[in-house]
Parts: structure tokens; sequence; C-alpha cells
């Protein structure tokens, strides 16, 4: 068997061994069980009449749960202003008509049941009603239909009491015909359903839209509930495994928070209605996942970007942090989330599964961390809550995993408030052939997708091997002087017969970035780091700034080696990356090793810039 199918096949008996494990924590409902407990009355979902009234109470002396309460009244009285959804669909998608109508029922739900005023009412019954009246939620773009009806589910929910019976009997009739019938089509032909086999994102999305879905009607069409749910329950643990060992999420930091904010919506529902989760909320990794987006975000507040998330993704609010540090005891999480909460404006589920601080300090997060699974990462800071402070991060992997990028060993690096070393982030869903996967696809032609863009080592121009894998073999935890080494061998083949990667921390006020190749043949090589610095090159020495700081890139090894700066700039119909630059080494190299080393040291207030750095075998750092 050829070695990329060797490869390939390890990391599915990976998937499926995680996969396997999921599901022996969780336990399929079957017939009459399954609605087994329904609280029959309305709300039922995510927010019982129970909590509000718990939450009402604490916000008479909670400052910044009141700020929350304000901050989504506010909110609901714009979305009380603005036009009817109406349905267009861009490219193949109708989900920001979806997306929009989840946060007007959130948004005009709380402000309803806070305050008893009927203007939300009848805008939500408005929506409502219109997107009832659609002639789809776009099946073949399943995402659109699981949002919808999770959307329609909440405002018939949270408004039941207030609209009469022929209203709900119309929001009835459009969710069972947009979302329940087109759901149970999905899990029962597999057409528009593949996400049920999915290992990512779309998995939760969908199966827990439609369990929303399905319990908001169950006390009177609860056939769709008994249909779905067992469904649902038995696919989630394809994707809920992925989060193992260490909770992190291989489509990148954007879409853990996408991924995780309907895994809790779901196990959120399920908990609300049924007072159960079938023992999802057990699955390995789920319960150490809210970690994850903390220390994967740098102390400029963007995240470490890699897959499709944006270019400049930084992290906003994420209630479902809230949920989490409630279910699995985590206060770190909820002070996280508060920190948020206090610094922007809140949204409905900040308020909702809001939790309050307590006398107790949480511990102070790691200053460096590894996250282990599908895609791995290694982060090092050398302080928390400083925005100036250093922080680096590298990942491994695989490129095949789901919005993966050719970027094996690419790295960031923030310091003095400034991102240096940055990932270009996605192009254009709508972009042709965006998301073919294959050796020759046109995915890899797009030049942010592509090796070319990336902080990574480059031999002949060429893209790394799209079936490579990578691990992160050494690591030391230590925010000044940690490491982490990547083996990145199956990338480079066959150019180079093996290769690594060393990110260190240098008493924390530098990073060395150190590669060693063994060369199978000669090829033109090179050291890349993508930045919207400034760059003046000088040898062996190069000046980066930007925002009115300085950082100064050294090259350690090969000797005689130069910088020069190229553009990352392209032409429409890609993005265009204005102004972004690529400090490069480039030389001809010979067959055989080759090591690369290059010190970026930023410019310190105190003036004590690191100058060096020990130069050793990736195999003998310590």
């Amino acid at each position: 068997m050829p070695m990329k199918c060797l490869v390939l096949l390890g990391v599915l008996l990976a998937f499926c061994h995680l996969a396997a494990a999921a599901e022996q924590t969780v336990r399929v409902p079957k017939g009459d069980d399954v609605l087994r407990g329904l609280r029959a009355a309305h709300p039922r979902l995510v927010l019982t009449e129970e909590r509000l009234a718990e939450l009402k109470k604490l916000a008479e002396t909670d400052g910044l749960l009141a700020k929350g309460v304000a901050d989504v009244i506010k909110q609901a009285d714009s979305l009380a202003r603005r036009p009817v959804l109406v349905r267009k669909v861009i490219g193949p998608r109708l989900l920001h008509v979806s997306r929009d109508c989840v946060r007007r029922m959130y948004a005009l739900g709380l402000a309803w049941r806070w305050t008893g005023r009927r203007k939300y009412v009848a805008k939500a019954r408005e929506n409502l009603l219109a997107v009832c009246d659609f002639q789809d939620w776009n099946p073949s773009h399943f995402l659109d239909t699981a949002e919808m009806s999770h959307a329609v589910a909440i405002g018939y929910d949270w408004f039941f009491d207030a609209l009469d019976a022929p209203t709900r009997a119309r929001i009835r009739k459009g969710l069972i015909r947009c979302g329940m019938k087109p759901g149970l089509a999905a899990y029962k032909t597999g057409r528009h359903g593949w996400w049920a086999r999915s290992a990512f994102n779309w998995n939760q999305v969908c199966n827990f839209g439609l369990v929303i879905g399905s319990l908001g009607i169950a006390e009177t069409d609860g056939d769709y509930a008994r249909r779905i749910i067992p469904q649902a329950v038995a696919s989630a643990p394809k994707a809920l495994a992925t989060y193992a060992p260490d909770g992190a999420w291989p489509e990148g930091p954007g879409y853990w928070g996408y991924a995780t904010r309907y895994t809790v919506y779901g196990l959120a529902a399920l908990e609300t209605a049924l007072g159960r989760d079938f023992g999802l909320s057990k699955v390995q990794g789920l319960n150490r996942a809210g970690t994850f987006p903390l220390h994967t975000t740098g102390p400029t507040g963007m995240y470490f970007n890699f897959a499709d998330v944006g270019g400049r993704g930084r992290r906003g609010n994420l209630p479902a942090l809230f949920w989490l540090a409630r279910r699995y005891r985590a206060p770190l999480l909820a002070a996280a989330e508060r920190e948020k909460m206090a610094a922007r404006r809140a949204t409905a589920c900040d308020v909702i599964w809001y939790v309050p601080p307590s006398r107790e300090k949480p511990p102070a997060p790691e200053t460096a961390r590894v996250f282990r699974g599908p895609v791995e990462v290694a982060v090092f800071r050398s302080a928390w809550g400083d925005p100036n402070a250093l922080f680096a991060a590298v990942k491994a992997g695989y490129n095949q995993v789901n919005h993966g990028h050719l970027d094996l060993g690419s790295f960031e690096i923030d310091a003095l408030g400034v991102r240096w070393a940055r990932e270009l982030g996605a192009d254009n869903y709508n972009l042709p052939n965006y998301w073919g996967m294959g050796p020759k696809a046109q995915r890899w032609k797009y030049y942010r997708l592509s090796s070319l863009s990336h902080s990574v080592p480059l031999l002949d121009d060429r893209n790394q091997d799209v079936h490579a894998t990578a691990k992160i073999g050494r690591f030391k935890a230590d925010g000044r002087n940690g490491f982490a080494v990547v083996d990145l061998s199956s990338a480079y083949k066959p150019l180079a017969r093996s290769a690594r990667r060393g990110v260190k921390m240098v008493r924390g006020r530098a990073v060395l970035v150190q590669d060693e190749l063994d060369l199978a043949q000669p090829c033109r090589a090179a050291w890349a780091m993508t930045t919207d610095a400034k760059i003046v090159p000088d040898g062996a020495r190069a000046l980066l700034s930007l925002e009115g700081k300085a950082l100064t890139a050294r090259i350690l090894a090969p000797q005689g080696g130069r910088f020069t700066v190229e553009s990352a700039e392209r032409k429409r119909p890609e993005a265009t990356n204005r102004g972004v630059r690529r400090l490069m080494i480039r030389l001809k190299a010979d067959k055989g090793p080759l090591r690369f080393a290059v010190l970026l040291a930023p410019a310190w207030p105190d003036g004590k810039q690191v100058q060096s750095a020990t130069i050793a075998p990736l195999k003998e750092w310590r």
C-alpha cells in the first residue's frame, strides 16, 4: 500500500477510535423513552422560567449581569426597527438569513421575557411568519436549514403564550415543512445529510439544530423528536470525539466557536426540555474544550488563526464558556467570559448562561500549553494579562483536515501589542472549486490556502504534500524558555528525507525558529515569514516596524544567508492581501543537511533586546 494511503488510513483509524470511545459514554434512546420527562409547558428550550426568575433576582445586585441585560434590550430595540427577513441566497447559502433569525429570536425573546413589552412579540411574530412562508430553508446547504430550525423553535417556544393559536399553527407547519421533514430525509437517504457522518462543525450544527427544532413542537408533533433525537444522539459523538484529548478543535479557534456554540445549544436544550443529555456531555475532551480559545488568543486579542479563520480574527464573546464553566466546574472559563462581557456588548446567551464571580479566585492559566489531537498546537506566552507580552504559537496536524491549509509548522508571534508573524486566513468560500482536497485541486492553487503564503519552509516553491501529517514530538511547558519541535518530514517528501521545525522562547523576550532538513537532492530552499510590518533588510539582519514598534530578525544559520522582501499581494478574485509582505531567506541548497535558524527579537522599552541565541541541534534542545 502506498505511504500516502497508509498515512490517511492512520488518520482515519485514529478518528474511528476516538469516535468509538465517545460512543461508549452515550446512550441512544429508543421509542417512548426519547421524550420521557418532557417538560410539558412552554418555554422549555434553553431558558426556563425558573432560570429566568433566578437571573432577575441576581441582576438586582450583580452590576455586570444588569449591564448584560441592558445590552440585550438595546439590541432588541434596534432589531424591532429592522425590516422583516427575506429569502436571499448568496452563492449556495441562505446562512446569513438563518443566523440573523437566530440572533433576532434570542434578543427579542429575552427582551420580551424580561420586560413584557409587546413590541418584541410583534416583531418576532412578523419574522417567524415570514421565514415559515419561505419556499424552503435551502436544504442543499443544510447548515441553513438547521440554523433556521433552531431559530424558529426558540421563537415558537419563548413567545408561545403571546401568540394566538392560528399563528402557532402556521409556525409549526413551516418548521415541519422546511426543517423537520428535510431533516428526516437527510438522515434516511443521505442526500444533503453527509454531515451525520462528519467529525467536524457541520455535525454539531445540523444535529443539534434539528434536535432543538423537534423539541420545540414535541407536545403536538412528538414523532419528529422520537425519530430525530436518536439519530442525532448516535451521530454527535463522531464530532464530539474530535475534542479529545485536550479540547482542541482541528478547524481552528474560529470554528471552535461555531462547533462549540451549537454543541452547547443542543445540550442545554436537551437538559431543559428532557432533564438529560443521554451522556453526550461526558464525551472525553469536551470538559477541557473551554481552555482552547483562551490559550490560542494572543495578547493582541487575535486568534492563532490557522485553517479558515478570518485573517485577523479576534476572540469576541463566547457565552458557551459560561455553560462549560458551570457544567465542568471551571471558574477560569467563567472569569474569561465575564471579562469579555464587561468590555463588549453582551449577547443573550451571556445573560442566559451567566456565572457570577465566586469568592475563590480561579487558578492562573499555564503560560505554555500543548494541545494534542487531530491537529496539534503549542502555545507560549511570557505573561497573562499584559497586552504587550510575547506570544508564540505553532501547529502540526494533517493537511486534509476540514478547512485546513497546507501550513504544517506555521507560526504566529505577538509582542509589544503587535502581531509580527501572521497567517492570512481564509479566502472567499465562493471561489471556484474552493473545497477540492485532492493533490491537483484548485483549492491549493489559491495563494492563501497554499504553502506559499504561510510561514513554513519551502523547497523549490512547492506546496507541502496535501496528504502530509505532522506531530509535535518534544515540548517544554515554559512561557519564558519553552519550546516545541514539530516533525514535518511527510510534508516535504520526496525533496527531503526528513524535516523538523523548532519554535523556542528565549528568556521570554525573543523567539527562535529553527528548521533542520535532510535534502534528498539539490533544490531551491527558502525560509519565510508573513507579516504586515515594513521591512528594511540588511544582509543577515532585518528591521521590522509596525504601529510604531520595532522587531529585529537575525539569521543565525546558515552562514552567508541574507534576508530579502517579497510581496504577498494578489489580484482579484483572490483576496488582495494589500500591504502584506514576506520576509524571506532564499538559497540554492545542496543534497544533505540544511539548517535555518532565525531569531526574532522585539525592541522592548527597557532597551534590552536579545542579540543572539545558542544554536544546538533540535534533538539537544532542553
